[in-house]
């Protein structure tokens, strides 16, 4: 299948992928992470203690929350920070909740024991799949943090029973693409978000037509498509893994 993409790839390629850890030392675990030109920091932090509504409810075990940020300067337009604005606006909701979901679908909160693992993901560039380099990095983020808690013995088993990966497909120009960039995110017909397991299972699929309709074959179609790269993401992310813990 051949399709001029604006960045010249193939419909059915990733952008190039790029990792970093160790972004931001005073976190538990950390990534800068890169889906071309959109990179994120993805950074978890272990609080010794769980939300207040977890005590008084008499909730065992521990939790998982997201927060995630685009800073001023991730975009071509300078992007006010929520706070100069007095409010979070949805669309930062709706990531941060898609994050915090995702993260929680692969953990076994009572195995985390009495701790709170904070995941924060801020943008630095912006290029489309904000949401979906968050996803992925913060899975990372989150394993290596996990990682300071079994070295130093303060829980007895890893509580992440799984990985979790996140890409964009959608409808643009006719063709079914993969991990959509900006212009291609803005444009397009139809635009999904799916989230999965490495094991592949989905977590969530968010997937709506702009001014738009799709067919059940479109929908299958990108669902596989998106599997393809999901499944590209989960090597790179064991491979990433095994070399940094390796090296511990």
């Amino acid at each position: 299948m051949s399709h001029a993409r604006p960045d010249q790839r193939r419909p059915d390629q990733l952008r190039p992928i790029t990792l970093e850890a160790g972004i931001a030392p005073h976190a538990s675990g950390s990534v800068l992470i890169g889906f071309g030109h959109t990179r994120v920091i993805c950074a978890a932090t272990i609080e010794p203690k769980v939300p207040s509504w977890m005590r008084q409810q008499g909730v065992s075990g521990g939790w998982l929350t997201a927060e995630y940020s685009m800073l001023p300067y991730s975009t071509l337009d300078r992007k006010p920070r929520d706070i100069a604005k007095g409010r979070i606006d949805g669309r930062t909701v709706e990531i941060q909740r898609l994050i915090g979901r995702s993260l929680r679908a692969i953990i076994d909160l009572q195995k985390l024991g009495e701790n709170t693992l904070w995941i924060d993901c801020d943008v630095l560039q912006a290029d489309g799949g904000t949401r979906t380099a968050s996803i992925t990095g913060a899975y990372l983020a989150a394993r290596l943090a996990i990682q300071k808690l079994l070295d130093a013995k303060k829980i007895p088993e890893n509580p992440l029973t799984d990985s979790v990966a996140a890409v964009s497909v959608g409808l643009f120009g006719g063709a079914r693409l993969l991990d959509l960039n900006y212009v291609e995110d803005k444009d397009a017909a139809v635009d999904f978000n799916v989230v999965m397991t490495g094991r592949g299972q989905f977590v969530e699929v968010q997937g709506s037509g702009e001014e738009s309709t799709f067919s059940q074959e479109d929908l299958d179609g990108l669902l596989v498509l998106a599997k393809q790269g999901l499944q590209e993401l989960s090597r790179v992310q064991i491979e990433f893994l095994t070399q940094q813990l390796l090296a511990r």
